[in-house]
């Protein structure tokens, strides 16, 4: 049975800067200032935030992978009861390669109102300042740890087409050796630090960038845009030449 969505709140996604705090829009404030109730994976880390933009008095939810059942059935009891709640993660969209699918799929289910505040996010932003062909690509966030990982390369390599990965500082020399063994000849694209002071963006053969993160630059996430050998590169207006 749907909730009276006349009489119950909504739930905002909310985008929040990836470093750049200017990167917040307007509509973005203005939702975190009129919310009952703002959901985060670091109530800290949304302090800091919010403080920079002189928002106050707000009760902050602490929600990630670990306290996602008791979260959702916080976040679930506000909305019904008439509260509008902000989701925002640390940085970046929420959702995408961050906590969000279980509370969407629950609200989903009750029939609660769920409404997209866009701005940044780390996929696109490393996306728009790519070199490689990026007019159609397959996203696969963050790979497995340990298990499955090796398959998970292999599943990608073999899609023939670019395909883009996010990677810790802690594993992104391993990745970069793994992809040598998966796709040796590809082209890679990485975005590190972006938007923020010490930001890189590096194009090269694995080995070329290998050996500029040799120097101890492996410090932030990282976007990592594979395009693989073979692929030719055309420029997306001439694929696309004859549709306007």
């Amino acid at each position: 049975m749907h909730t009276d969505q006349l009489h119950t709140g909504t739930l905002y996604v909310v985008a929040t800067p990836l470093g750049n705090l200017e990167d917040i829009t307007l509509r973005a404030i203005r939702i975190l200032k009129e919310s009952g109730a703002i959901a985060c994976e670091d109530t800290r880390r949304a302090s800091i935030l919010l403080r920079h933009f002189d928002i106050s008095g707000k009760r902050l939810i602490s929600y990630h992978n670990y306290n996602e059942p008791r979260a959702i059935s916080q976040i679930v009891a506000l909305l019904e009861e008439g509260t509008d709640v902000a989701l925002i993660t640390d940085a970046g969209t929420p959702v995408i390669s961050d906590p969000g699918y279980a509370l969407l799929h629950a609200l989903h289910d009750r029939g609660l109102l769920v409404i997209p505040v866009p701005g940044p996010s780390a996929l696109t932003a490393a996306l728009s300042a790519c070199p490689l062909p990026v007019n159609n690509f397959f996203f696969a966030g963050f790979l497995p740890h340990k298990k499955g990982r090796k398959s998970r390369l292999e599943y990608l390599a073999a899609l023939q087409t670019t395909f883009v990965v996010y990677e810790s500082p802690f594993r992104i020399m391993k990745l970069l050796d793994e992809l040598g063994n998966v796709v040796p000849d590809a082209q890679i694209f990485i975005g590190r630090e972006m938007t923020k002071i010490h930001e890189e963006y590096i194009t090269g053969t694995i080995e070329e960038i290998r050996q500029r993160l040799a120097d101890g630059k492996t410090r932030g996430e990282f976007v990592v845009i594979v395009h693989p050998p073979g692929k030719k590169t055309v420029k997306p207006e001439e694929e696309d030449a004859d549709h306007h």
